[in-house]
């Protein structure tokens, strides 16, 4: 059987709500998520389950309240859920990939550096970076002429597409898509599809929050299912 990549360990999440007195809300208990090479999980549920807290959670966005989240860095498993701040970026820098629903970047950089930045900090020469970018972003149907312009202008589908190519030009071993085909065309998710499928082949672990059920059904090896704490009450 291929490698646990990713493993969590009675995971749960609390939020404190000031603007309610301190109310608190616990929004993910007792979560086991294991994650082979190769392999896409996709997390299921009704909106309000915690789908988009646990895959922050996965990236050291939202720290856990209590538990473990194990990460494959370097054949070495690293705990996220205590890791000092300078280790949760080298695994993010080297092992975890984060796509999700927005782009954020500086502006007046170009689409071409946004996407070829991510090899340049992995010391890739800038000539191959760029080449990998450009041919990445040709593939996801951005054409060359909006290459050189800043992605802030662009419609939401292309900046979508342009932060798929950021995410998965490193090649990262742990991959986190969060709805990566919600503002694409039918061309542009069979092209997602495809590059989802090209990674796991890789040996990529994959977790995935995925609305669209044709998208779904043909990236997913398996549901990861997840209630809502107040309808599990």
């Amino acid at each position: 059987m291929s490698p646990v990549m990713l493993r969590t360990e009675a995971l749960a999440k609390t939020f404190t709500l000031h603007l309610r007195g301190g109310m608190r809300m616990p929004v993910l208990t007792g979560i086991g998520l294991e994650v082979h090479a190769g392999e896409c999980v996709v997390l299921s549920g009704p909106s309000g389950a915690g789908k988009s807290t646990l895959m922050r959670s996965l990236y050291g966005n939202y720290r856990a309240e209590a538990g473990r989240i194990l990460i494959r860095h370097h054949d070495t498993m690293v705990d996220l859920a205590s890791a000092d701040p300078r280790t949760i970026l080298a695994v993010r820098n080297d092992t975890l990939g984060y796509v999700s629903q927005f782009l954020r970047v500086v502006p007046r950089v170009s689409a071409l550096d946004v996407v070829a930045e991510v090899l340049l900090a992995h010391d890739t020469t800038p000539e191959d970076a760029h080449a990998a970018a450009t041919a990445l972003l040709l593939r996801l149907n951005i054409p060359a002429r909006l290459h050189a312009i800043p992605p802030a202008t662009f419609s939401g589908g292309e900046q979508q597409r342009v932060n798929l190519a950021r995410g998965f030009i490193a090649g990262h071993p742990i991959l986190l898509l969060d709805e990566p085909t919600a503002s694409l065309d039918a061309e542009n998710r069979a092209v997602v599809i495809e590059m989802v499928r090209e990674a796991k082949a890789r040996g990529t672990a994959i977790i995935a929050i995925c609305h669209d059920a044709e998208v779904r059904d043909a990236i997913a090896d398996r549901l990861f299912p997840l209630t809502p704490l107040q309808d599990a009450a």
